[in-house]
This record gives C-alpha cells, sequence and structure tokens, in this order.
C-alpha cells in the first residue's frame, strides 16, 4: 500500500465528508459538505491518498491564537492570522494506531513553516489531549472553547519549529 499525503482537491470531497460522518457519528461534532469546504484554506488542507482512496484528511486555516471557529457556521472572512488553526485531522477508523495520524500533523506543520506561520493551535476534542501533548501540543484550559466542541474539549498550541522537534 501506497500512502500519499497531498492537498485536498475537488474530487476529494465526497470521500472528506463521508470520513467525517464515519468519525463523529456519535457526536455534534458533525459539520457537513458547506461547512468543511468554508474551512479549507488554499494550501492548508490535505488528504491521506491510499492507493487512490481517501483515508484521511486535515483541514486548517489561518486563525488568530485562542479563538476557534464556530461548529454552528461556516467561516464568513478569511482571518490573517501567524497562526495557523487545525481544525480537524481524521484518519479512517480501520487505520488508526499506525501513525498515520501523526505523519499527517507533521506534515500539514512543515507547510505551516513553509508558509511563514509562527504557531499552530486545535482544539482537543474526544479525549485526544493525549495524542496532541505527545505531538508537541501544550494545553491552555484557561482558554474559553465553546460547548459545542464537548465536554472535555481543550484548546491547544505549539510554536511551529517546537512542534517539528517533538515529533
Amino acid at each position: 500500500m501506497t500512502h500519499l499525503i497531498r492537498g485536498i482537491t475537488e474530487a476529494d470531497w465526497p470521500e472528506v465528508v463521508a470520513l467525517e460522518a464515519e468519525a463523529y457519528a456519535d457526536t455534534a461534532l458533525t459539520e457537513g459538505e458547506a461547512v468543511l469546504r468554508a474551512r479549507a484554506a488554499a494550501g492548508t488542507c490535505l488528504v491521506l491518498d491510499l492507493d487512490g482512496r481517501i483515508a484521511g484528511y486535515a483541514l486548517a486555516l489561518p486563525y488568530p491564537m485562542f479563538r476557534c471557529p464556530d461548529l454552528t457556521r461556516a467561516e464568513q472572512a478569511a482571518h490573517c492570522s501567524t497562526n495557523l488553526h487545525l481544525h480537524d485531522l481524521v484518519v479512517t477508523a480501520p487505520l488508526r494506531r499506525r501513525g498515520l495520524g501523526s505523519r499527517m500533523a507533521r506534515h500539514l506543520t512543515d507547510t505551516a513553516r513553509t508558509r511563514g506561520f509562527r504557531t499552530m493551535s486545535l482544539i482537543a476534542v474526544a479525549g485526544k489531549e493525549p495524542f496532541w501533548r505527545a505531538n508537541g501540543y501544550h494545553a491552555h484550559h484557561e482558554a474559553h472553547v465553546p460547548a459545542g466542541y464537548g465536554a472535555g474539549a481543550v484548546y491547544m498550541s505549539a510554536r511551529v519549529a517546537a512542534v517539528r522537534k517533538a515529533s
């Protein structure tokens, strides 16, 4: 099997939407295609292509530190920021725990560095704080996270240079 991490294309959206629905089926975190597309910044969103099938995706967009997208609506305007917010990273269930999520996170960090972002942020949901901590992120428990992200959601961030060293 060949794993290729590449930029998202128009043809990828049906599989990305299906992966999102699969990943968040038992939660209120599903956003649907229109909202996901609104979060797709040019050049900072990617897919994990497994022999021509989409097995994972990451959506990231410039967003001010200590703020996060509202899950109830699409983005209305682009944000100018030196922070890249990783809104969502999903790997299909049968391929989890094989290092692919960390590989995608490293790829996105390299992209962030190349594009001049100084920091990256995310909201760790569904108990994923340990995964992100292992990938170089630090929790900011004092940061406000909207209730829509679910109980226990934690705002996390990292300096782009430090993320690569930690992984």
